[in-house]
C-alpha cells in the first residue's frame, strides 16, 4: 500500500505560477511510475505529467513548456512546477502512483494508476 498526500494548491492569477508537492509513503526508486492529474468537475480525470521507471517524462500537449514534472530521488517527493497558469488550468490536482511500468511517449492513463492522493484545488482566476 502506498500512501500519497498533496500540498501546494490555491488561487492564482492568469500568468502565475504554483508548486503542487506530492508527498509518498515509500521511497521513490526505480519501482514506481508516478504522475499528476487533473479533474474538472463533469469531466473525465486526465494525465498532466508523468514519470516511467525508466526516467522517461510526458507531458499533456496542453501543458508542455509550462509545466514541469519533477521528483526528489533521494527522498519520497513529486513535484508538479506550473508556471503561465490559464484559467483553463483550474482543476483539483491529484498525484498518483503504480508499480514498474515503462512509456517513453505518453502521459500515463488513470485507469492504470493503483494508489491516489486525496487531491489538492488549484483556481487560476483574475
Amino acid at each position: 500500500q502506498v500512501e500519497l498526500v498533496e500540498s501546494g494548491g490555491g488561487s492564482v492569477q492568469p500568468g502565475g505560477s504554483l508548486r503542487l508537492s506530492c508527498a509518498l509513503s515509500v521511497w521513490i526508486n526505480s519501482d514506481y511510475c508516478m504522475g499528476w492529474f487533473r479533474q474538472v468537475p463533469g469531466k473525465e480525470r486526465e494525465g498532466v505529467a508523468s514519470f516511467d521507471t525508466a526516467g522517461h517524462s510526458n507531458y499533456a500537449d496542453s501543458v508542455k513548456g509550462r509545466f514541469t514534472i519533477s521528483k526528489d530521488n533521494a527522498g519520497n517527493t513529486l513535484y508538479l512546477q506550473m508556471n503561465s497558469l490559464k484559467p483553463e488550468d483550474t482543476a483539483v490536482y491529484y498525484c498518483a502512483a503504480r508499480g514498474r511500468c515503462v512509456d517513453p511517449v505518453r502521459v500515463h492513463a488513470p485507469s492504470s494508476m493503483l494508489y491516489w492522493g486525496q487531491g489538492t484545488q488549484v483556481t487560476v482566476s483574475s
